[in-house]
């Protein structure tokens, strides 16, 4: 399994995504997956032994639209949440209809289950995971019950209404079985779903007229012209492989970004075991309260950045002032001070994205009020990712023992955090840290257990957080 911990919470459920996706699946997702694919099954089966079709099954066109998916299927757009999205819609309506309608279902998840076969043999996803394609054709249920009941499968631009509709429920009845399978197995709520999928249902709204116009072209001609498609699919796969290697080459260079990162993280340490021990040790709650505050994933990738760097500077401070027992007198205070915009010089010369940490490192102790250093930012003015650090900063400054005092209790440090709301710290912040180290009291955070468990455990083609 790839090491995720050199990478951020985006770049972690990619690589989670990927390297779940070739493990057995265990516990509640095998258990969840399984009733889900067969519930499927059971009403595809159902579909196509009592639903009627106007249409014969003839085995040579099955197996040219069957082919035709599986190449569709192959074509795999990344997200970034470790899954992907697949043209397969192109495929699929005219599937709709030149096929029987109710067995469509049936088929699909037949078109999946040899579109999936090479990953299988090649170890690139495990094949202990070949039922959950039953639960990823849930999509199909849909459209197909829609043009059944409303009479519509001999194709008709009369109805177009009705297609509106069997997309609609395309869409409802996959993020039904993916939102489900994702709150069953990963207590992922749907409303993250919902912002997940947006990718995916985009690709199929878009492609859904040209589905249409491959059907009108197959049922008016032959079914052999549902295949006009695959030029079109040919140029999907190269654009889908570019959007690999893209999300590769972003995942070594926020690797490197991490490495260096971390070894900076080791130099403050080694001249400082302090200063070293809590940064990192500021990381993990900086990282739940901007998770709690809603911040996004740039966002919060700077947090992890600036509260691991916050203090880097500190290594142009000499030591006996780091250490002194004793209070600093205003000259040595005026040393340390200059810590933060030593820390922005040296993130500058890194540049790229610690170039941009820079900056929040610079402001890591201003004060809400405009009385911190070393610019007087007033509220607004400050980054919101130094808002936070400065805040979790001095919480564990005060429940840490340094040179000078010994640490203080959990209860009091809150209280002084509460109390300084509005001058030092920034309201809102303050307050969602009281409640961060409240609600964490006995379970300590930790990003990239929060990473894997947002990686959906199930392989859906449709679920933007899926591991395989």
């Amino acid at each position: 399994m790839a090491n995720t911990q050199t990478l951020g919470i985006e770049e972690q459920r990619i690589v989670v995504g990927r390297d779940r996706g070739r493990e057995r699946a265990l516990g509640r997702e095998r258990l969840v997956e399984g009733l889900v694919a067969v519930s499927f099954l059971v009403v595809a089966t159902v579909m196509a032994a009592l639903l009627s079709s106007p249409r014969t099954f003839d085995a040579t066109t099955v197996a040219l639209l069957v082919g035709a998916y599986v190449v569709a299927c192959r074509i795999q757009f990344e997200v970034a949440d470790g899954g992907y999205t697949v043209p397969t819609q192109v495929i699929l309506v005219p599937m709709l209809f030149v096929l029987p309608t109710p067995v469509v279902p049936l088929v699909v998840s037949l078109s999946w289950l040899i579109g999936r076969s090479v990953d299988y043999a090649t170890g690139e996803a495990s094949a202990h995971r070949a039922f959950h394609l039953f639960g990823d054709s849930w999509h199909a249920v849909g459209p197909a019950l829609v043009l059944c009941a409303a009479s519509a499968q001999t194709f008709s631009w009369d109805n177009w209404p009705i297609y509106v509709l069997a997309l609609l429920s395309q869409f409802a009845f996959d993020f039904v079985s993916a939102a489900g399978r994702a709150y069953f197995i990963d207590r992922t709520s749907p409303l993250e779903q919902v912002r997940v999928m947006g990718l995916v249902y985009g690709l199929d709204g878009a492609l859904a007229p040209i589905g249409l116009l491959g059907a009108y072209a197959a049922v008016t001609v032959m079914p052999a012209m549902s295949l006009l498609s695959l030029p079109l699919c040919a140029m999907l796969a190269w654009l889908a492989n570019e959007r690999r290697a893209r999300i590769d080459q972003a995942l070594e260079l926020s690797s490197a970004y991490r490495g260096t990162a971390l070894l900076l993280g080791d130099v403050v340490e080694a001249a400082d075991a302090y200063t070293g021990s809590h940064s990192r040790g500021v990381v993990d709650l900086a990282l739940a309260v901007s998770e709690r505050l809603g911040l996004d994933r740039t966002q919060q990738r700077n947090v992890e950045f600036g509260a691991l760097l916050h203090d880097v500077g500190k290594i142009a401070v000499p030591n006996e002032i780091l250490n002194k027992p004793g209070p600093l007198d205003e000259s040595e205070w005026e040393i340390i001070r200059r810590h933060t915009v030593e820390g922005e010089r040296m993130l500058n010369r890194v540049g790229g994205v610690l170039g941009d940490v820079g900056r929040i490192v610079r402001s890591s102790h201003e004060h809400y009020d405009g009385r911190g250093y070393p610019d007087g930012l007033f509220a607004e003015e400050i980054p919101i990712e130094a808002r936070v650090i400065s805040c979790c900063d001095a919480y564990s400054a005060m429940t840490t023992d340094r040179a000078y005092r010994t640490a203080m209790a959990t209860s009091a440090a809150l209280a002084e955090v509460s109390r300084c709301a509005g001058t030092q710290f920034d309201p809102g912040v303050a307050a969602t840290l009281v409640e961060v180290v409240r609600d964490s009291a006995a379970v300590p955070y930790s990003s990239a257990s929060t990473a894997s468990s947002s990686a959906t455990t199930s392989p859906s083609r449709r679920m933007a957080a899926s591991p395989s």
